[in-house]
Order: C-alpha cells, then sequence, then structure tokens
C-alpha cells in the first residue's frame, strides 16, 4: 500500500515537472495581456481601496486605465462605474461616504462623485478643460482642482480673408513663450495653470487664482477649508527661474495669496497636518549641480518655523502623508533600486515601514509605485516582484506582514516561464565603489550550454532600475539573451554624493562601472567574450553609443533615442534651458569644447560596430535629428547600419502597445543578424 502511494506521489510530481517545463516563455502578444495597479486611495476607515487598473487595449493599442474597488480583505472586487473611457484621480470623502474622480467624456475630461451607499454616480462639471489633481475640503462640501486657462499668442499680421470654399495652408505658428512645447504633449497652448473649487453637490467651478504665474496641479486644503496651499512660483521672473518654487496659501473667499516658503530650491509635495497647525513638504536649497536629494520639512501653517525633518536619510524622499495623531509622516523613497515606505517622527527619527513599492513602468525596470494611509494607519500600496507588474497589498499598522489583495495576471503569467532576475554586486575597477545590478537568465537557463550577454543600460541618467517586473526584458530572456541591467554612478537611491558623480563628468565614469559588470559576469560559465551586445534608450541611448565608440567588444548595438551631440539636442530639445551649469559649466556658445567632449558623435570614427538605431518620429527630448546623426555619420564611414522611426511616437517610444512591441522585436532582429557571424 505504501509503495503504491509513493508512485502515485512520484506520478503527480512528475506531470507537475513536464507542466512546469511545457509552459511557453513570455512572448510578444502577451504585451497586450498585462494588468497593473495604481494609485491605491484606502478609504478612510481603511476598509475599501478605489485603485487605477491599468492594462493593453489591443483593438486600440492604447493603455487604458479603469477604476476599480476592492475591500480590505480582497473581496468585492470590482468595477466602479460602467464607462468605457479613460478614469483618473480617485479621492475619497472626509467621511467615507463619496468618491471624486475624473473621467473622459464625449466633450472632454469631468468630475464626477460616487456615493457608496446607493452606488449612483452624478457629473458635477461642464468644464472647457481636463481638471487635475481632486481635493476634498475637510468638510465635505467642496472639491478643488486645477485646470489649464488658455490665454492669447502673440499675433504679427492679420491674414487676408481668403474665398468662401478656398483651401490655403495652415497660418503660422507665432510664439513668445519660454516654454512652448513639451514631450508628450507636442506644441503648447498659451495660458496657466489655475486653482478651482465647485460644490461636491455640483454646480460652476469658480477660479481661485489667477495671474500668468507658474502653478501646480495639486491643491491642498486647510483644516478649517477656508484656504488652500500649493506649489508654484509667481515671481516676476519665473519662466527663468525655471528650477525654483514656492509654497503659496490662497483664501478661497477672496483669493488672496501669500507665499509661504522663500528660497532658492523646488517646495513641493505638500502635506497638511490633521489638526491644520503644520505644513509638511519636499525640496532642497538649490547648489546648482547635477543631483539634488529632495529632503522632507515642516513648517507652521503660517509659514514660519521650517525645519528639515529627514536630515539622517541619504535619499530623496515624496508623496509625505501625516499619521492621524500628527506625530509624524509617511513617505516614499528609493534604496538601492527598492521603492520603500518611510515613516519619520516630529524629532526626526526616520523607520523603514515595506520595500517592493513598484511595479507602474510596465517597460522597461524603473522604480516606482505608490500608497496611501487610512486614519486608523492601515497602508494600501502597489507591490511588484520581478515576476508580476504592480499588484494591491496591504499593511495593517504594527504589522510586518503584508496581504496582497490582487492577482491582476494570475491568469496570463502563472502559465509562462519568465526569465530569471538575480542581484549582483561588483567593484568598481575607478575607485573601488560598489555597484549593483540585476541579471535575468532565459527561461530554462542551461548552464552547460553558452548563451549571449545583452546589456541593456538604464535612461535619465538621474534615474534607477531595481527588481521589478518589466516585459521588455523578460521579452529579450525568451529571446535566448542573458539580460544585464546595471545601476552605474548616477543612478537614483545611493545618496547624493554618489549620484552626483556625473557632475561635469558625463559621460564618464559611468562608462567604466557598466562594463566592470559586463567583465563580472563573463566569469561565468555560460557566458562569453564573444557573444557580447548592448542597447539602451534615452541616457541608456547616449551610453550605448558612448561604450562602441569606446571599444570593440560587441557584437553589435542598438541605440534607442540618444543623445550624440549636447550641443545641437541642448538647443533643440523640448527642455532645452535646464542644461547649463547644471549639467557642463556655461551655455553651448560659451563652452563649446567640454559640450563636444562628452558628445557620443566625437567618437563615431571609432565605431566598428553593426548599429541598429531607433526614435520616435516626433520625440521633443531626444529629436529625431540627433538618432540621424549617428545614422548618417556610420553611412559615410560604410558600417552596417539601420535607422528605425517610429511614426508619431514621443520620447516614450514604447508608449503604445505594439511600439513596445515592435521596439523589442527589431532589437531582437538586429542582434540575430550577428549572433553567429565570423568577427
Amino acid at each position: 500500500m505504501k509503495i503504491r502511494i509513493n508512485l502515485v506521489v512520484l506520478l503527480l510530481i512528475s506531470i507537475s515537472t513536464l507542466f512546469a517545463q511545457d509552459k511557453p516563455a513570455f512572448s510578444s502578444m502577451d504585451v497586450f495581456e498585462l494588468e497593473w495597479a495604481t494609485n491605491p486611495k484606502i478609504s478612510p476607515d481603511g476598509q475599501r481601496i478605489v485603485y487605477l487598473r491599468r492594462g493593453m487595449d489591443i483593438m486600440k493599442d492604447r493603455r487604458i486605465a479603469r477604476l476599480w474597488m476592492i475591500n480590505q480583505d480582497g473581496s468585492e472586487h470590482q468595477k466602479l462605474i460602467s464607462n468605457e473611457g479613460n478614469e483618473s484621480n480617485p479621492t475619497w470623502s472626509p467621511d467615507g461616504t463619496r468618491i471624486a474622480f475624473t473621467a473622459s467624456t464625449d466633450q472632454g475630461s469631468e468630475l464626477f462623485v460616487y456615493w457608496l451607499k446607493t452606488g449612483k454616480i452624478a457629473r458635477l462639471s461642464q468644464l472647457p478643460a481636463s481638471p487635475k489633481g481632486v481635493s476634498w475640503s475637510p468638510d465635505g462640501k467642496w472639491i478643488a482642482f486645477s485646470m489649464f486657462e488658455q490665454g492669447k499668442e502673440l499675433s504679427l499680421v492679420r491674414p487676408p480673408k481668403k474665398p468662401k470654399g478656398a483651401k490655403w495652408a495652415d497660418a503660422p505658428r507665432v510664439t513668445t513663450r519660454f516654454k512652448h512645447e513639451a514631450d508628450g504633449a507636442g506644441k503648447l497652448k498659451p495660458g496657466y495653470n489655475q486653482m478651482y473649487v465647485i460644490s461636491a453637490e455640483g454646480g460652476t467651478a469658480r477660479p481661485i487664482t489667477s495671474g500668468a504665474f507658474r502653478h501646480s496641479n495639486a491643491p491642498h486644503w486647510t483644516a478649517d477649508s477656508k484656504s488652500l496651499i500649493f506649489s508654484g512660483n509667481r515671481s516676476e521672473d519665473w519662466e527663468y527661474d525655471f528650477r525654483n518654487s514656492e509654497i503659496y496659501s490662497v483664501k478661497i473667499s477672496t483669493g488672496q495669496v501669500k507665499a509661504l516658503t522663500d528660497r532658492n530650491g523646488p517646495d513641493r509635495d505638500i502635506a497638511v497636518s490633521p489638526n491644520g497647525r503644520q505644513i509638511a513638504y519636499t525640496g532642497y536649497d538649490d547648489k546648482v549641480q547635477t543631483y539634488q536629494i529632495s529632503r522632507l520639512y515642516i513648517m507652521n501653517s503660517d509659514g514660519s518655523n521650517s525645519r528639515i525633518l529627514s536630515n539622517d536619510l541619504d535619499r530623496s524622499v515624496s508623496s509625505p502623508v501625516w499619521d492621524q495623531s500628527g506625530k509624524g509622516l509617511y513617505f516614499q523613497y528609493n534604496d538601492k533600486g527598492d521603492t520603500k515606505i518611510g515613516y519619520v517622527d516630529l524629532a526626526g527619527k526616520t523607520s523603514v515601514i515595506t520595500g517592493k513599492v513598484g511595479g507602474a513602468s510596465v517597460a522597461r525596470p524603473y522604480s516606482g509605485g505608490s500608497f496611501s494611509v487610512s486614519k486608523n494607519g492601515t497602508i494600501a500600496y502597489t507591490y511588484s516582484t520581478p515576476y508580476r507588474p504592480a499588484e494591491i497589498a496591504i499593511l495593517e499598522k504594527g504589522t510586518k506582514a503584508f496581504q496582497q489583495i490582487t492577482q491582476l495576471n494570475q491568469d496570463i503569467l502563472d502559465y509562462r516561464t519568465l526569465g530569471e532576475c538575480k542581484e549582483v554586486w561588483y567593484k568598481s575597477s575607478v575607485d573601488g565603489r560598489d555597484i549593483q545590478g540585476w541579471v535575468v537568465t532565459p527561461p530554462n537557463l542551461d548552464a552547460s550550454k553558452k548563451y549571449p550577454l545583452l546589456v541593456e543600460n538604464h535612461g535619465g541618467p538621474i534615474a534607477n532600475y531595481g527588481p521589478w517586473f518589466s516585459p521588455e526584458i523578460q521579452l529579450y530572456a525568451s529571446g535566448g539573451y542573458v539580460v544585464f541591467y546595471p545601476n552605474p554612478r548616477g543612478s537614483t537611491s545611493y545618496g547624493e554624493e554618489f549620484g552626483n558623480l556625473l557632475y561635469n563628468n558625463y559621460p564618464g565614469d559611468d562608462y567604466h562601472d557598466v562594463m566592470d559588470g559586463v567583465d563580472e559576469l563573463l566569469k561565468r560559465p555560460y557566458l562569453t567574450e564573444d557573444s557580447l551586445f548592448v542597447t539602451g534608450g534615452s541616457a541608456g541611448g547616449i551610453m550605448t553609443a558612448w561604450m562602441i565608440g569606446k571599444n570593440n567588444r560587441f557584437r553589435s548595438a542598438a541605440v534607442i533615442k540618444p543623445v550624440m551631440n549636447w550641443i545641437s539636442k541642448t538647443l533643440t530639445a523640448d527642455n532645452y534651458y535646464g542644461y547649463a551649469n547644471s549639467r557642463y559649466p556655461g551655455q553651448p556658445w560659451e563652452n563649446f569644447d567640454t559640450y563636444w567632449k562628452f558628445s557620443p558623435i566625437s567618437l563615431v570614427g571609432n565605431i566598428e560596430t553593426p548599429t541598429l538605431v531607433m526614435v520616435g518620429t516626433s520625440d521633443m527630448r531626444t529629436p529625431l535629428s540627433e538618432a540621424k546623426q549617428l545614422y548618417h555619420a556610420l553611412k559615410l564611414r560604410k558600417i552596417e547600419t539601420a535607422l528605425v522611426e517610429i511614426p508619431g511616437s514621443y520620447h516614450f517610444i514604447a508608449n503604445r502597445p505594439s511600439q513596445l512591441i515592435t521596439k523589442v522585436e527589431h532589437i531582437l532582429a538586429w542582434f540575430e543578424r550577428t549572433k553567429d557571424r565570423e568577427r
């Protein structure tokens, strides 16, 4: 009998193992099946969470966002409304009986309210532009939001009257504005963001601020429901003072604005204490350098007695939230590639609450995520691993064990074999610093075989990768590549000094940090020097072009949306004004030699590596002309190359699902051309 049972057990194990081996690898069309959670908002009593359930629409080839609600224990998981448009900005009323949100309509985005008890929905607004930063007044009577108020552009001539039915060319576009375009938005309309309030029962929205100034998207209420607190820049020279912002208060009744802070540097990310006596915010004193960490401050509600709370934490903090007692604040920060929730008391003592808050990027493995806190201290947050995009997790106050309450990708990823992700640390040959990275191996790796190594450089460069689910990385692994993605010097989440090592030296020793990682990985028996590949986008494209200009170790490269020439990039990109002195000393015409020295195009005469160049045709951050400089230079030198232009794509080249797929497939197809070629 015992022998028979053992045979049955062995048979079941064998079947289970066979089934696991038969699970296919993650593939391109699986991208359309992915879902992920963002912006979880827990109710004041901690019993329910409303969040944005995001996914991919295969018919419209776009990312979608729908509001869903779930109980704290994971029950009653349901869509909030029947609308088929995108929804956003979910915000609980102070008493937890209503949810305000925005949703797209045929006329544009509008403000709505959902009543929990009845399930009824009402549209509150009829607005000329989309509302943002929705916020309830503490007394529950009003809702504040921000909205773009269109202005006028300079008109130099009055065009002649065209005959009826005539089809003339479009009128020229004239601008005198400092910031007149933005990647992802295109040509910006003239106008300014203003703060508005509307009755929670609907009616006419009333503007509270005015004037030709830069105002943020997020108004916050004072405890007495009589004023709004917001971040902005209302100085006379605000356009040129673009890094600076202050905290302001404005009275609802009179529109009287008062500045609460006054320093050279950004002040933002506001949180008003439960009793209304203090305001928390983040910012820094601008020292004019490449990277500066944002610290957490508190001040009295009138702007007096400002002081740093997070001075013992060498990490940038964001998203402060007061606990209900007013004795401290929760906040979010990145540490060594991991996004964490921390807590700081009013004496400045910090502690870690939880980690693995991420998974919101769903392209490359960038850090991210968000959280919210109920009155009883229960935290709802986005939880992620290298094998799943963001889910909703709950952490009750005083506990360490969290509860994951959604399984948005169980139906697809439970039936795929994914590449295994492992952390790796190694020493920099430059100065002995510890450098962190991650390695993702092909599904069902056979360590007795040889595999090609693909290096994936992150963008920014003031950014960081982490141990997060990435469809791009998994698709590379499914293609049979061992993928290495490092956080070289200049990456965030390792402190201000580490992040600022690229000041006046970029690209610089970060190149050596990446190559040191390659040498470290080549110690593994399943990798070989003869099969190296490299890619990366934006700053990762810069590093990729720099690497193949410095050595010929790679079989082929894919340079995605790069900066090739800092002189032309700095004066043509949408953020043209942001480089002088923080990246390199002076403007390009004042320091030509330095701008040229750090331009990858200066190394193009050294390149022998077959190189794919890819860019979006509407990219305003690293314009099309940058990619063409590399492609044309390589063609002139008769180096094997191809130019891939993604029609209509801005800098976020993988925004649409099909674009994410085509990006990866073009890179893999290019690499396959040289994979087995004699060198």
